[in-house]
């Protein structure tokens, strides 16, 4: 299963990659979003299942996962979303003040 992960987390930073390396400004938006999600991702998979004493002193199981890692990434996700939030923002500004959305005409704008 770690493996499936792994190629599904390769994909998914292969696709932001892509998606951050275009010249429209939504495209990079949403693969700053992608790739955050991939990195929750990878720090999930690579938690893992442990095995040995269950983190309850009271259990008897052989294997469990770590609940430390899973809050890390929900605290993440509530980042990432802030951050998200804050682009979409800043991309709708500029679309306004500049009524384009193309990164190479936007590196040669002047402020009005």
């Amino acid at each position: 299963m770690e493996i499936l992960m792994s190629v599904v987390i390769g994909i998914i930073f292969a696709v932001a990659v892509y998606l951050m390396m275009s010249r429209n400004l939504i495209r990079v938006i949403i693969g700053t979003l992608v790739i955050s999600h991939g990195v929750h991702l990878l720090l999930l998979t690579m938690a893992g299942l442990q095995t040995g004493a269950p983190p309850l002193l009271s259990l008897e199981e052989s294997s469990y996962t770590d609940p430390l890692p899973q809050a890390l990434i929900l605290t993440a996700i509530v980042i990432a979303f802030g951050v998200t939030s804050l682009l979409a923002v800043m991309g709708y500004k500029t679309y306004k003040a500049h009524k384009t959305v193309d990164l190479e005409e936007l590196k040669g704008a002047k402020d009005e």
